[in-house]
């Protein structure tokens, strides 16, 4: 089998070391990665072949110098794992396939829906029959006030995020057992919640109001489902349990069973036709979110899913294959997240990883 070239973008995220050591222990053939990110920092830098600092994915040099980087680097594969950078790669996908470059995204349409949390919800409760929390989408401050008086505040804690946003930026919790006093003393300046008070005092003198959705409070355990799919097909589904998240990010957690999400998961891609690797957020039942990018997973030796949708985009594996996977998941498997730090002079030509 061949080896491999790889961009990997967005190198100093969450999860990015970790991907980096799977597939290069892939058992199957070398693969070469060449990792890019905004901050010349990035943690990934350090275990990486190459590494190249590129623009943020929002700004008008972006797509310019990834092309450049194409054509410099000459790579089999192009795979990001920002949510920022997989809409505009989609819709550039064509230029860096001409190339010669396999861009592991779906389709620019489908990102955009999945990208929306309001939009994601309306053509979920159009076209499936799934459970979805209460939402609505609160136009100005008043009407603010009054959707989260139908969504029982006060007598219960609410929630609200942004259309589009990514990890916690703009999500906080609405809770009336919560005042600014207890906030201030109890919980530490990170916090996700904050008063309906605070939110007015915000808002009430902008003009032009954010694209919030305003939504139910969900209790209960939180799970992540991690397809891999083609065109809306789900073709493999692992199901992990978040049992502890620290700046949005799982820490702790285990592989398990829920035919349940699964089914749910495949109705989800079913409306929402996205590809190759996805990540969906339920509580509970319900769903929160949808991720049209790689995420956390908990690997296995045998089962790396970020590498099967490589070969899948390569044409190396069939979507009847990678179905085949779905028996290898070794529930009960568990993860956790731990801190490490690397050393390293800048002057010096030897970085010493600790």
């Amino acid at each position: 089998m061949r080896n491999l070239k790889i961009i990997l973008t967005a190198c100093g995220c969450p999860g990015a070391s970790t991907l980096i050591k799977m597939l290069k222990d892939n058992r199957e053939r070398e693969i070469e990665i060449v990792g890019v990110d905004m901050d010349d920092q990035a943690i990934g830098r350090f275990w990486v072949d190459k590494f190249y600092r590129v623009p943020s994915a929002d700004s008008d040099g972006y797509i310019l110098k990834m092309l450049d980087l194409v054509k410099k680097e000459k790579p089999d594969i192009l795979f990001p794992e920002s949510s920022y950078e997989v809409y505009p790669l989609a819709l550039n996908k064509e230029k860096f396939e001409k190339l010669g470059t396999k861009v592991v995204v779906s389709g620019p349409e489908p990102i955009a829906i999945a990208n929306n949390k309001y939009e994601m919800y309306e053509r979920l409760k159009k076209e499936t029959n799934i459970d979805l929390p209460e939402y609505c989408y609160p136009q100005n401050l008043d009407e603010f006030i009054k959707f989260a008086q139908k969504l029982g505040y006060s007598e219960k804690a609410i929630c609200f995020k942004p259309h589009i946003g990514k990890g916690s930026r703009g999500f906080r919790f609405i809770d009336p057992e919560i005042d600014r006093e207890t906030l201030l003393m109890k919980y530490k300046p990170n916090s996700r919640y904050m008063a309906l008070e605070e939110f007015i005092t915000i808002f009430k003198d902008k003009k032009d109001f954010p694209k919030f959705i305003l939504m139910e409070r969900l209790e209960g355990m939180e799970y992540t489902t991690d397809p891999i799919a083609w065109k809306g097909e789900m073709l493999l589904c692992t199901t992990k349990t978040v049992e502890q998240a620290r700046w949005g990010v799982i820490v702790k957690g285990e592989l398990v069973d829920k035919p349940e999400l699964v089914e749910q998961t495949r109705k989800i891609l079913k409306a929402i036709p996205l590809s190759y690797n996805v990540n969906i957020q339920f509580i509970g039942d319900k769903l929160i979110e949808i991720n049209p990018r790689v995420s956390t997973f908990i690997y296995q030796p045998d089962l790396i899913a970020p590498y099967l949708s490589i070969k899948l985009a390569l044409g190396e594996i069939t979507p009847e294959q990678v179905k085949e996977y779905q028996n290898k998941i070794d529930f009960g498997r568990r993860m956790v997240r731990y801190m490490d730090q690397v050393f390293w002079n800048p002057k010096s030509e030897h970085e010493q990883q600790n």
